[in-house]
């Protein structure tokens, strides 16, 4: 449905961008709709605003995706409570936490910011398509562009909170305030549909300037994962054979090549979002009122230590303050994701993915914590606190070599699934006798994919995701150990879905409660 509504829509995106060459320009050149959509431009600037949506705080940017995918299972948990994670990590979940005023980022800041994509996705593709101002190349790439991050932040919704408003034409800020709830299964088959376009329209490899847009390739993994949570195993195996066979990616000779921050655009890496130091507003601030070093990037902040906690013995403090400053570090973060209890005490000793996830000492230290050191970044120079360069891993080629296993297993059992299981765990260990798998029948094959894809893509917002469509997700969290909250006795069946947020029920009265809030 059109809407005589421009003015407002483009006032929208503007407002939404938050790359440094929007902040460069004069705003009363850019707001007028006569000045927008009008070039080539115009269409690929609007596409970059939605990109800073998703790279903000509340989805990639700092602790958003990853509080509601890692924190409160069996993973992650914090080194002491704070009200970022508190309502995931102690599992607090209700309607009125979930838009908390009193928490640094809400349930309802994921909830309202994929959504705020969704809005000026709507926008983009409903300006741009049939536009004779903008090229038609341009036109395919920036539509395709616009339906893959509406696709993703459906998928993301409807993993969050099951059946949800739903709407992909432009309606008015009136009409959208009343959606009420469409079916998940309704939703996810037109993010199936938004994929199938972005596939057959996106660049199978960007160019350099546009490093950190999606190919063709992240909207296929996607496709792939919601094939297997169906459990269409058959139509999920091609597709995570088309990106293993076709895709220019692949494994890197090793697991620490692949979280190297000096080759961030590795081979295996399907997509990242880039992140540059010293950009300002990137992403919403953290903290209202409040500056963080021109409000960069600071996910990696999480994982970095904070050096008032370390280390174990604090007359040891001024000699591990030498050893940082002697390789050029820093423990300057917040230390607020660390690996949990029951992740360090069951990663295998012998596996050489262990340091990469686990950290409890340093230059000979004793820590207090144990840390996550694949995404710390203590260089005090290219990565100083809360303004990082990092880029933010989202997909890559070693989850699709698991998926793959784990579809032809259920197919056919494990037999033709070792092929794709194997190259991972062949650089996990030293020797064969480590790694090999052969031998296992379908159900012990099954729990071995649980295990791996626990160790080799911890804290990669995979793993409640994973868990719930096993469906061992309370199982585990019931029979975990943890340090700082208490997830194991407080989560409840409901949990498998978050609560709708309170302001949102309150402004819609159309829209209904998950069961259990």
């Amino acid at each position: 449905m059109k809407t005589h509504n421009i003015f407002l829509y483009v006032f929208l995106i503007i407002t939404l961008i938050g790359c440094e060459d929007f902040l460069e320009e004069e705003p009363r050149n850019i707001i007028a709709p006569e000045n927008f959509f009008t070039s080539d431009a115009d269409a690929n600037q609007a596409i970059t605003g939605v990109y800073s949506v998703i790279k903000n705080n509340s989805i990639y940017g700092q602790a958003g995706l990853d509080n509601w995918y890692d924190n409160g299972v069996d993973i992650i948990e914090p080194n002491r409570t704070h009200p970022i994670f508190e309502v995931m990590g102690n599992y607090t979940l209700s309607a009125v936490t979930a838009d908390a005023s009193n928490q640094l980022m809400s349930v309802s800041d994921t909830w309202q910011n994929l959504y705020r994509v969704i809005l000026n996705a709507n926008v983009i593709i409903d300006r741009v398509d049939g536009n004779q101002d903008i090229s038609q190349d341009v036109q395919a790439d920036v539509i395709a562009q616009a339906r893959f991050l509406r696709a993703l932040s459906y998928w993301h919704i409807t993993n969050l909170w099951g059946d949800a408003p739903f709407y992909n034409e432009l309606l008015t800020l009136n009409e959208i305030a009343e959606l009420g709830r469409t079916s998940k299964d309704v939703i996810i088959d037109s993010v199936l549909d938004d994929l199938t376009f972005a596939q057959n329209n996106l660049p199978s490899v960007n160019t350099t300037e546009n490093r950190g847009r999606a190919t063709k390739w992240a909207a296929a993994i996607i496709e792939a994962k919601i094939h297997m949570a169906d459990q269409n195993w058959q139509a999920g195996l091609s597709k995570c054979l088309e990106i293993i066979n076709g895709s220019p990616h692949e494994l890197l000779p090793t697991y620490a090549e692949v979280f190297d921050p000096a080759n961030e655009y590795n081979a295996e890496i399907i997509w990242s979002l880039d992140f540059a130091k010293d950009i300002t507003g990137q992403f919403e601030p953290a903290f209202p009122g409040r500056s963080f070093a021109g409000n960069n990037y600071w996910r990696p902040s999480l994982f970095n230590p904070r050096i008032r906690d370390e280390p174990a013995n604090a007359a040891d403090r001024g000699p591990l303050r030498t050893a940082l400053r002697d390789n050029g570090q820093e423990f300057n973060g917040t230390g607020l994701q660390i690996a949990s209890v029951d992740f360090y005490e069951k990663f295998p000793t012998n596996d050489l993915r262990r340091p990469l996830n686990i950290m409890d000492s340093y230059a000979g230290f004793e820590l207090n914590h144990t840390y996550m050191p694949k995404f710390m970044s203590l260089n005090f120079e290219t990565s100083p606190r809360f303004n990082h360069g990092d880029n933010r891993l989202v997909f890559r080629l070693g989850d699709v070599y698991l998926m793959a296993a784990e579809c032809e297993n259920e197919l056919n059992g494990p037999d033709g699934a070792y092929q794709y299981i194997h190259p991972i765990r062949q650089r996990a260990y030293e020797t064969q006798d480590e790694w090999d798998l052969t031998g296992l029948d379908q159900q012990g094959f099954r729990e071995a994919i649980y295990d791996e894809r626990k160790w080799e893509l911890a804290a990669e917002a995979t793993r409640r995701y994973d868990l719930i469509r096993w469906g061992i997700y309370l199982d585990v969290v019931r029979n975990a150990k943890f340090k700082t909250y208490a997830p194991n006795e407080n989560i409840k069946d409901y949990h498998v879905l978050l609560p709708i947020p309170l302001n949102e029920l309150q402004l819609n009265p159309n829209l209904t409660q998950n069961p259990g809030y």
